[in-house]
């Protein structure tokens, strides 16, 4: 049970500590009250996570909808610069991963290592994810903080045919 504060009431921690709550369990009915009630959509918790990072990682895809249609930032950071897209990559929703995507999440975004969605969906090996960022542009040569590219993530996880390109490219280093 929740502590209350002195007159009885939840705090607003505990109060947006619920709505993550039903976001993360995809409730579209406890969602939409907390929102008609005006609850901040992008109220975060002390990690940074938002009700749409917590929807997404779950895979709640019609929380996640539900949130972005009330205007959730689709690229919003936790603490450590991870986007709902850096989570859907590294557990591998395409499905979820295709509705970021759709509502504008930035594809190359990189967390404070400089790791990005492609990066993440590589190291954890998921082939669908990896496929629909590349389909969509994303960057296989942004460096991370050790001066490792998706490039080098693919090469080392034979993602891709080309052998001859085992450094990143030069001029996107982005320190």
């Amino acid at each position: 049970m929740r502590e209350k504060d002195s007159e009885g009431h939840l705090t607003d921690e505990q109060i947006a500590a619920l709505f993550l709550d039903a976001a993360r369990e995809g409730d579209l009915n406890t969602i939409k009250q907390f929102i008609e009630a005006g609850m901040e959509v992008d109220a975060a918790d002390s990690r940074g996570h938002t009700a749409l990072i917590v929807a997404t990682y779950k895979n709640r895809y019609d929380a996640a909808a539900l949130l972005l249609r009330h205007g959730a930032k689709v690229d919003a950071e936790d603490r450590k610069g991870a986007t709902a897209l850096s989570g859907v990559a590294f557990k591998g929703h395409e499905r979820v991963a295709r509705l970021l995507l759709e509502h504008g999440a930035k594809i190359d975004h990189q967390n404070h290592l400089g790791r990005t969605p492609l990066m993440f969906a590589l190291m954890f090996e998921r082939h669908d994810i990896v496929k629909l960022l590349l389909e969509h542009g994303a960057d296989l040569d942004l460096k991370d903080v050790d001066g490792v590219c998706a490039r080098d993530l693919a090469h080392s996880r034979a993602e891709l045919t080309r052998t001859d390109e085992r450094q990143c490219r030069s001029g996107t280093d982005r320190t």
